[in-house]
């Protein structure tokens, strides 16, 4: 029989947003993002979560799906229904996506590209304001790592910043991108009053 799912809710910067980690992997050793319910039409899971009437958005990543709500419904009320329905899903035995969905992904180089036009042309003229700068370090497959300097480097704030405004940036230019990550040593540099909690 299989063993019992088990899931970890973790709320993050963003109110809006929660993270729930499964014991097991749901995407392996992938990610996607899906902004609309419309959006989800190769995911037999995101379509689940978006039966939740507040969810706006879904990223499965491996083992971890982030849930981004709508609303002003407590994350323990949907919470348990988002855990009902990655449950259900697993029960199920259905792809968390298609693998129709990663073989339609751009290469690697050409995610790199639009990326790169949008830090430059959008973004980095932005944090420019604020003595920041976001540098794109690296892209694996459609999983992008980013590195923030300067004025954003131990900024408490540098989180939100990502989450509200770099992020929503490049997903409304580059849709295909799945996991955006911050590989910023927030706890080094010349000033940094950010150190991240110890768990």
């Amino acid at each position: 029989m299989e063993s019992e799912v088990k899931i970890a809710a973790e709320p993050m910067s963003t109110p809006s947003m929660c993270r729930f980690t499964v014991d097991r992997p749901a995407y392996a050793n992938a990610s996607a993002y899906f902004g609309s319910s419309e959006q989800a039409e190769l995911s037999p899971l995101a379509k689940r979560l978006f039966a939740i009437g507040d969810v706006a958005a879904v990223l499965i990543s491996h083992n971890q799906i982030t849930v981004t709500k709508r609303g002003f419904e407590d994350w323990r009320v949907i919470g348990k229904q988002v855990g009902g329905a990655i449950r259900t899903h697993i029960a199920s035995g259905e792809p968390a996506v298609e693998p129709s969905l990663r073989e339609k992904l751009p290469p690697a180089d050409e995610i790199r590209g639009r990326v790169q036009r949008i830090l430059e042309n959008e973004i980095n003229p932005a944090v420019a304001a604020h003595g920041g700068v976001v540098r794109l370090i690296d892209v694996r497959e459609n999983i992008v790592y980013l590195q923030l300097g300067g004025g954003c480097q131990g900024c408490g704030m540098a989180d939100v910043t990502l989450k509200q405004g770099i992020e929503t940036a490049i997903r409304a230019s580059v849709p295909e991108v799945g996991d955006i990550l911050d590989i910023t040593d927030h706890a080094s540099g010349r000033n940094p009053y950010y150190t991240p909690s110890r768990k």
